[in-house]
């Protein structure tokens, strides 16, 4: 008994002819950009400029963060045993999950919980932000997208957020984030700034991304700073060496060091 069919709407493949989504591959590639077939392949439309806009920003603004994070580490670390460029690869994204990159998706939850009590309770965002600020301190639980091990004042943020009011993407969910920074200062006396992760998974709540797709946002950015580190362990340094963090110094340049 033969086995029945299973459906597939993202690729078809004829000979000579290559569909992604319904358009032709070589029509895509005279005509579009490689964010524009990232969006397609994954929605199933093409995006428009705003959306664009917004989607490059945050594939760029995880690009790369130094040696210390765990990805960066454990890719260099693989490296450094011998192991080819597409296994230090996949071992450097494995490390990706709830404390690194991994909080865009949970991030995402929160202000959509939020959102949700907000609407079917009938009270301001702020209020319910607070009480679920509360609530989440009182049980000791971790609130995702916001505060970093290194940054209070996190560029990438800020450019996030400009870029949102710019493209007119500045609503609900971003509130949402701002009003969970204001409840964690006013219940614990100090400000946690949000940070990337938390500036990320409001962009792609405004999107209608769902949670479940908000890391593979993180892992599509980094892919290409675990690329160049990989290729810099192998090409410039020992084999099996002991990889301290602390004792790398950079000494590439500075081209642009203007604020914006």
């Amino acid at each position: 008994m033969s086995e029945p069919f299973w459906e597939t709407r993202i690729t078809k493949i004829e000979p000579n002819r290559i569909y992604v989504r319904g358009y032709r591959i070589d029509k895509l590639m005279e005509e579009k950009e490689f964010i524009d077939g990232i969006y397609l392949v994954i929605f199933g439309t093409l995006p428009d400029e705003r959306v664009k806009k917004v989607l490059n920003a945050i594939l760029l603004s995880c690009i790369d963060h130094g040696v210390t994070p765990p990805s960066t580490l454990v890719a260099r670390s693989v490296t450094s045993t011998g192991n080819p460029l597409h296994c230090a690869l996949a071992a450097g994204i494995l490390t990706i999950y709830k404390y690194h990159g991994g909080a865009i998706e949970n991030a995402m939850r929160h202000y959509q919980e939020i959102k949700e009590m907000a609407s079917k309770e009938k009270k301001r965002i702020e209020e319910v932000a607070e009480e679920y600020v509360r609530q989440k301190l009182e049980r000791k639980e971790i609130i995702f997208g916001f505060g970093h091990r290194y940054h209070t004042d996190d560029p990438r943020t800020k450019k996030l957020f400009k870029i949102a009011e710019e493209e007119g993407f500045y609503r609900d969910y971003l509130k949402i984030a701002e009003a969970i920074k204001n409840a964690i200062k006013k219940i614990k006396g100090r400000e946690i700034p949000i940070n990337v992760d938390g500036a990320i998974a409001a962009l792609l709540c405004e999107l209608g991304v769902p949670p479940e797709l908000g890391n593979a946002f993180f892992i599509l950015s980094r892919i290409p700073g675990l690329i160049a580190h990989i290729y810099e362990e192998k090409t410039t340094q020992k084999p099996m060496r002991k990889i301290d963090i602390n004792k790398c110094e950079y000494k590439g340049e500075v081209k642009d060091d203007r604020d914006s």
